[in-house]
């Protein structure tokens, strides 16, 4: 699977996408604006997670490839605001799923940069990490997620970082919990690495 490319990959984003679409609104609940981050070998991963939470935020599940036109660009600026104002959009909190080669995604890793982009147009987002069931809750992120996590002290963490939810609660008090990180001010973001151009090698 991590050799699809081109239309292919943007249609299975699509796919997902048609799922978070077919969420519906119950009276009294608020469904947060989220954009998810991943890698395409976990898609069916991706697609569960998705239609299990469907109805209690609005996903985004459609994000950069190397069809689009400003991926050659060599303004990391100009790359990080296209995303935001192209994928991200209005979304308020941006979930990573972490699986075995999530860290080796450079657009995973320009997605990342572009929610923590904060300007007066686009304020930034809060960061979720979420471990897939196959890591067994050993880690391994991107540089730049990284850089936003310190595993032993959350409260000055700027990404919140959880295992697979099991429940509704464990995954909205996570969102909630990087929604109000975007305010405090009090917590740190690292977001000086310049952006790569390149994959890196993953036999995950």
């Amino acid at each position: 699977m991590t050799n699809i490319q081109g239309n292919e990959f943007i249609n299975m984003r699509k796919s997902v996408q048609q799922i978070a679409d077919e969420g519906r609104d119950s009276p009294g609940r608020v469904r947060r604006k989220v954009f998810i981050s991943y890698h395409v070998a976990d898609e069916e991963q991706v697609r569960t997670f998705v239609s299990e939470y469907k109805d209690f935020f609005h996903f985004r599940c459609v994000g950069v490839t190397e069809k689009h036109d400003f991926v050659d660009s060599s303004s990391d600026e100009y790359i990080k605001r296209r995303i935001r104002e192209d994928y991200l959009r209005d979304s308020t909190v941006t979930i990573l799923m972490v699986g075995k080669c999530t860290w080796s995604r450079h657009f995973v890793d320009w997605e990342i940069s572009a929610t923590l982009r904060n300007d007066s147009s686009n304020k930034r987002s809060g960061l979720v990490g979420i471990a897939l069931p196959e890591l067994n809750g050993k880690w391994k992120l991107p540089d730049r997620a990284r850089a936003n996590w310190e595993k032993n002290d959350p409260g000055k963490s700027y990404m919140v970082a959880i295992n697979y939810p099991k429940t509704v609660k464990v995954l909205f008090d996570a969102v909630e919990a990087a929604y109000d990180k975007r305010d405090s001010g009090t917590v740190p973001v690292d977001n000086s690495l310049p952006l790569p151009k390149f994959n890196k090698p993953c036999n995950g």
